[in-house]
């Protein structure tokens, strides 16, 4: 099942997506959902759009962080000087780095080197803290592309990747969450990313060093998961310079692309201030509000 967050006569609505590939009976077509899947039990409205006919937003807006993995494919530390981290090297992304399909990536002024890296993202679909590996798949929602956006000259000169890592636009995700792979079919798929139609990336995600099972079991073991919580699972070789004006498409394999254009500054973006881009803030606010009291539940959810 592909779950996508769309916008088309007002706020944000939720809904399962059908492709030609499906061999189903309404290809091309999103089926409303009553709410967000993540967050309740949700039903089908009965209510279905073309697909062509609504904006596709970021299948998800975390609930409190999205958690990265730093150097997970050796190819990758090799490319930047270095090694595979002996202990898993992780990073914080804020919520309000987050965008979706087809929104700007802004190039701040800060920086004179803007790269692209195209990864595999989890999505978490309940409290959990200390999850053996064993059972990480009980605690996934489901898997969605993202561009984990780096300022790479600026993670160079901080000496910690808070700033590199976390402006505004720098998370683009989408198109939209997969749930129906297992963890044994995410762990072998092809991710490729493309810069102007021209590939700069191309790998698999068979060469993580660290599975998907095992970032999230290690990522939980220090910090407690909430639903709609997002983690990067690391990005292969390729990486490089991306411009304002410049179009990237990252696609994973059985999941789909997620394609945003580079801009050099917020006029070209139209401030991203349309009444559903002011809808994903109040989301924000809402998904905070509903991560006020989580410490029962996570005892009770231990996984």
């Amino acid at each position: 099942m592909r779950i996508a967050r769309f916008a088309a006569d007002g706020d944000p609505q939720y809904g399962v997506v059908e492709l030609t590939e499906d061999g189903g009976r309404h290809p091309g077509t999103v089926s409303v959902l009553t709410g967000d899947p993540i967050a309740q039990p949700v039903q089908l409205t009965g209510e279905r759009r073309e697909l062509e006919s609504v904006r596709l937003l970021a299948p998800v807006i975390p609930r409190s962080k999205v958690v990265a993995v730093g150097k997970n494919y050796a190819a990758h530390a090799a490319e930047m000087g270095g090694e595979v981290p002996k202990t898993p090297l992780t990073f914080f992304k804020p919520n309000t780095s987050v965008i979706g399909p087809g929104e700007p990536i802004i190039y701040p002024s800060t920086t004179q080197h803007l790269s692209y890296e195209g990864e595999l993202a989890v999505v978490i679909g309940r409290i959990c803290r200390e999850v053996p590996v064993d059972r990480v798949k009980d605690v996934i929602f489901g898997y969605t592309v993202a561009n984990d956006v780096t300022a790479r000259d600026l993670q160079a000169s901080d000496g910690q990747w808070a700033r590199a890592k976390g402006y505004d636009t720098f998370c683009p995700l989408g198109p939209w969450i997969t749930t129906h792979q297992s963890l044994a079919e995410v762990g072998d798929l092809r991710l490729t990313t493309t810069l102007d139609g021209v590939v700069v990336q191309d790998g698999t995600t068979s060469d993580l060093v660290l599975s998907v099972a095992e970032v999230v079991a290690f990522i939980s073991s220090y910090t407690t998961l909430l639903p709609g919580d997002v983690i990067l699972t690391g990005t292969p070789e390729g990486v490089g310079p991306m411009l304002p004006g410049q179009e990237v498409t990252v696609t994973v394999e059985g999941i789909g692309s997620l394609t945003n254009i580079v801009a050099s500054d917020r006029s070209t973006a139209s401030d991203r201030s349309t009444a559903s881009d002011r809808s994903t803030a109040s989301d924000r606010s809402t998904a905070d509000d509903r991560s006020g009291d989580t410490s029962t539940t996570s005892e009770k959810d231990d996984a």
